[in-house]
């Protein structure tokens, strides 16, 4: 007859083996070895249970010294340690109902903190799961005066209409490219987060419209507007000019995306161009008749995303000459930026606004309300700690902030007099963002200084409150 497996045994004859193991090894510690004996043969063997455990358990007979059991057990010893493991093991044959799980009021609580800290809509800090960095005292509430949403610098260097702004990736850095022909590379201030003017990059005839920074923030390639036929490739390093490209003087090339090995970059406009280039402006591949409005890359380093005049952002895959439909809109797409993790794709819709793809299940999220689109390019951008927000300009002179999940905005920030072309969050200082405008000026946004709470309130009327 096949004896029981361990897993056939009920509940308490588990249990009860659990105690007299520790019995045992208690009394083996303590040299009682007549007593430890006793347990074995009278209590623990009897139970029929896990027999290759009792031979092991038999073993530890032969151990000189206490040390000598604790080390070939790997067990911490008679004590509140090895007790306490014990009752753990003990509890999980154990219902709810009997005995609370092990540290239940502990859980309960972070479990509370984090609904308090998902639903607060302010909230842009790191998240921390550890109970000691809050207090039990009172509910979870971040205010709105940390968030950025208040004028803390107003940058006047550019003579004419702001068309794009964009942080570097590692946040040090701002690019701002205008209608006056040029580039302006700003420092941001590790401590102060104030940006002063580092270089501006000069002699683009038709202006500057988009901007992309490479991986690594080493160069910046800037596009112009429809009638452009020349993109330039910086290095903002030295300030020098790398690469002038222009395949043909009938092109347009309005947008470009780096491939994230940095080696590589896809650019095309509305004319149907659509190419992919080294450093040094080579052309690498091409993909006829598409014409792009948007581009981006994703980290797999082969599919490049293209919005396009058909109102759709397809798939292209320049190695194996594949393309597949991933969003389809019933309206232009003006712009679109990708989250971090390639999973949601962001876009501005012609006379709809602001709208939220999931790009894996292809299905719309969500639509943010409030913002004013017509048919001016206008970028939006994720932003915050762990993108939980969203930021985009208007042309009703606005800056609109959400939270992702929730469509109406939780902020509108007012200061610009013309319209708000594209706003950029810092990925490196989640409280830090910027604004790029028709009216000639870029903003810089951030938290309240340090002022009492009348003195915050008279602020508020530069950061309209969403919440009622």
């Amino acid at each position: 007859m096949c004896p029981c497996t361990s897993s056939h045994f009920p509940s308490h004859i588990r249990m009860k083996f659990l105690l007299l193991q520790q019995k045992y090894l208690e009394y083996l510690e303590d040299g009682k070895v007549l007593e430890a004996l006793q347990v074995l043969r009278g209590e623990l063997t009897p139970l029929k249970y896990n027999t290759d455990r009792i031979h092991v358990l038999s073993g530890y007979l032969m151990c000189s010294h206490a040390e000598d059991l604790r080390a070939k057990a790997e067990w911490e010893g008679k004590g509140t340690a090895s007790r306490c493991r014990l009752l753990d093991k003990l509890q999980t044959y154990l219902p709810p109902s009997v005995m609370l799980p092990p540290r239940r009021l502990q859980t309960l609580l972070r479990q509370a903190v984090e609904l308090q800290r998902d639903r607060c809509l302010y909230h842009n800090t790191k998240l921390d799961s550890s109970l000691d960095s809050v207090s039990l005292l009172l509910d979870h509430v971040c205010s709105r005066s940390q968030f950025p949403c208040y004028t803390q610098q107003i940058l006047t260097e550019h003579c004419n209409e702001v068309w794009f702004c964009k942080f570097s990736n590692d946040g040090t850095k701002l690019a701002t490219g205008s209608k006056d022909t040029t580039v302006i590379i700003w420092q941001v201030d590790p401590e102060s987060h104030q940006l002063k003017l580092l270089r501006t990059l000069e002699g683009h005839a038709y202006g500057v419209s988009y901007l992309a920074w490479s991986p690594d923030d080493t160069y910046l390639i800037a596009c112009g507007p429809d009638d452009c036929s020349e993109l330039w490739l910086w290095n903002v390093q030295t300030g020098e000019l790398r690469t002038k490209m222009s395949q043909s003087h009938e092109d347009s090339l309005t947008s470009v995306a780096w491939n994230p090995d940095g080696k590589r970059f896809v650019t095309g406009g509305q004319r149907g161009q659509f190419y992919q280039c080294d450093l040094d402006g080579n052309l690498l591949d091409s993909w006829e008749g598409v014409r792009v409005q948007c581009l981006w890359c994703l980290s797999d380093g082969r599919t490049v995303l293209a919005s396009d005049t058909h109102q759709r952002i397809r798939g292209y895959n320049f190695e194996d000459l594949t393309d597949r439909n991933i969003v389809q809109e019933d309206h232009p797409i003006m712009s679109f930026t990708v989250s971090k993790n390639g999973r949601l794709a962001l876009l501005n819709v012609a006379t709809q606004g602001v709208h939220l793809w999931d790009l894996q299940d292809r299905v719309l999220v969500r639509k943010y309300q409030g913002v004013t689109q017509g048919f001016y390019t206008i970028h939006s951008c994720f932003g915050g700690h762990n993108e939980d927000f969203i930021a985009s300009g208007s042309e009703d002179h606005k800056v609109y902030i959400w939270h992702r999940r929730s469509e109406l905005p939780i902020a509108e920030l007012t200061g610009h007099t013309r319209t708000v072309n594209c706003v950029s969050w810092n990925p490196a200082i989640p409280g830090l963002m910027a604004s790029a405008s028709d009216d000639g000026t870029v903003r810089v946004w951030g938290p309240a200084p340090f002022l009492d709470s009348q003195e915050v309130d008279g602020l508020n009327e530069n950061c309209s409150n969403m919440d009622s």
